[in-house]
């Protein structure tokens, strides 16, 4: 494969979000001059979530935009280069390796951190998309508090769902969990704590057809595919627990993942299948999905650059 001449770089950080901007300020903090490009949407998926209530250090919450913002400032004070670009491309062939950004260039890292997530999928309703941060959520860990003693809804049939559907009947005074067919995909245990859960009502072959509310959610319409029957069910939020999809396409024949997509990473480091190739955030964590473990991840990755880049210049 040729290429034109490439920028040459100790450690390129791929992706933003707590994981990319906390990577950047540990490895500038070792002098590795780290340069970050921010992706399709700088900053992650806080910047499309309003009130962080659970990050320690802000104890009277902060909106998840200007907490990106923080991270970036300090990421950029520290000495992190950071730039606008999409890693459309790979080469992980040989050392160093290679990153297409933006299908024009080329960037040569002696070491890599992967911080491109992971995005949650939706049903595809414009009134979901519209209410989304107002009501409509795919966390329910992160705004569940936000309603309590409310009644909410939740729509999946996975063991995420009915985690979090059990999370928000601790909160709420009810929860309407959508289940659209005849049965879940969760595992039996996680079922009948469900099913046995006083405050939680599931609905069987239940479609959500249309988020409803102006400036915030105030009720669902559904569609029973059993009974043929719509019906509005009154909430005061909406959460959407189908699954998350990681973003790791650009990855995918060079790096060890999961059935699902997920970068798997060596126990308690993290190292990938690939020497000087490590990876942090969402797009190598399916069970936790926080703030505050992929910052935590994202200094792991740092730190373990930091070591392999060191071991090399000793050899």
């Amino acid at each position: 494969m040729a290429y034109e001449a490439a920028e040459r770089v100790h450690c390129l950080i791929i992706g933003s979000g707590p994981a990319g901007y906390t990577a950047a300020i540990y490895a500038s903090r070792a002098n590795l001059k780290p340069v970050l490009y921010q992706g399709i949407q700088p900053g992650g998926q806080l910047t499309i979530t309003t009130e962080v209530e659970n990050y320690p250090g802000y104890p009277t919450g902060i909106q998840g935009p200007d907490m990106m913002i923080d991270f970036e400032k300090q990421a950029i004070r520290m000495g992190a280069d950071i730039r606008f670009g999409l890693a459309t491309k790979v080469d992980f062939s040989k050392r160093p390796y290679r990153v297409e950004i933006d299908e024009e260039k080329w960037i040569e890292a002696e070491s890599v951190i992967i911080c491109t997530g992971a995005s949650a999928k939706w049903l595809g309703l414009e009134s979901e998309q519209r209410l989304n941060g107002f009501g409509v959520s795919a966390c329910a860990v992160c705004d569940g508090f936000f309603f309590k003693g409310k009644e909410v809804a939740i729509v999946g049939a996975g063991d995420t769902a009915c985690e979090e559907a059990l999370y928000l009947s601790k909160l709420c005074s009810t929860v309407h969990m959508f289940v659209r067919r005849g049965e879940m995909r969760a595992s039996k245990v996680m079922q009948d704590r469900v099913l046995k859960a006083s405050n939680i009502v599931v609905y069987w072959n239940t479609e959500p057809l249309e988020v409803i509310g102006g400036q915030k959610v105030e009720a669902v319409r559904v569609h029973n595919k059993q009974k043929d029957k719509e019906e509005i069910i009154p909430i005061s939020a909406f959460f959407v627990a189908i699954g998350h999809q990681p973003n790791s396409d650009i990855f995918k024949g060079w790096i060890d993942m999961d059935e699902q997509g997920y970068i798997k990473t060596i126990s308690g480091t993290a190292k990938t299948n690939l020497e000087g190739v490590f990876a942090a955030g969402d797009v190598q964590d399916k069970n936790y999905r926080q703030a505050v473990t992929a910052a935590g991840s994202g200094c792991m990755a740092a730190l373990d650059a930091e070591r392999y880049l060191s071991a090399l210049e000793s050899i």
